[in-house]
């Protein structure tokens, strides 16, 4: 590699933690509310990634600037709110990961389009040691992903130049992101890809199946 790594960045649903079990629970619950029967988890989890406008798109059918949106979206948010950490853990590997890290004197962060209402009670939650040297949500900076504006933030609250950053995602924004900041990204196929998305098409320096594939790629 022709630059050293010294920060590696995660995108949060679908990467860092398995958001989907809590996501998929609000959902449900807010279906069966509105008199609609509750969705398979397994039509639900590749929706997560997409945030609460794509799982209302999902469960109603209905999509921003239709009648009933903004009502139905802020009670999926208030459901979801309430039971954040039901069910939500960090990915087999990610605890360990984080660890060897450290070790080797690269820290980590976050960047994702998630509003920091529900991220920061959520990383808090998930009580990852060590800790994230910097949080960055979809509502910290003007612009969300895939424009680099959050990244190039995250990148200064780490104390890393962008070619130092690793970014590890599972949308192809979250690859977008990363390319256009100038860092090295990484695709997560055991997040929330669904069967007619093509990673091998989004332009990543790699595609890991698992987290510990990552300390593989850093070597």
């Amino acid at each position: 590699m022709p630059s050293k790594i010294r920060t590696v960045l995660f995108d949060l649903d679908g990467t860092l933690a398995d958001t989907a079990p809590d996501l998929a629970h609000a959902l449900n619950t807010q279906l069966v509310e509105e008199g609609k029967k509750a969705l398979p988890y397994e039509i639900i989890r590749p929706e997560v990634s997409h945030g609460a406008t794509a799982l209302i798109k999902l469960g109603f059918g209905i999509g921003p600037g239709d009648a009933g949106f903004d009502r139905l979206r802020e009670r999926f948010l208030a459901l979801y709110s309430a039971n954040l950490c039901l069910h939500t853990k960090p990915f087999t590997g990610i605890e360990p990961l984080l660890k060897s890290s450290q070790q080797q004197g690269i820290n980590w962060g976050i960047v994702t389009n998630k509003p920091s209402f529900l991220t920061d009670p959520l990383v808090a939650q998930l009580n990852l040691a060590p800790g994230p040297i910097c949080v960055i949500s979809g509502d910290s900076t003007n612009n969300r992903k895939p424009h680099p504006e959050p990244m190039l933030l995250a990148c200064t609250q780490a104390g890393s130049q962008p070619h130092e950053c690793l970014y590890v995602g599972d949308a192809e924004r979250d690859i977008q992101a990363g390319r256009h900041a100038g860092m090295k990204t990484l695709v997560a196929l055991f997040g929330y890809i669904s069967k007619d998305e093509t990673p091998q098409n989004w332009g990543a320096d790699g595609m890991i199946r698992t987290p510990r594939e990552i300390l593989d790629w850093l070597k």
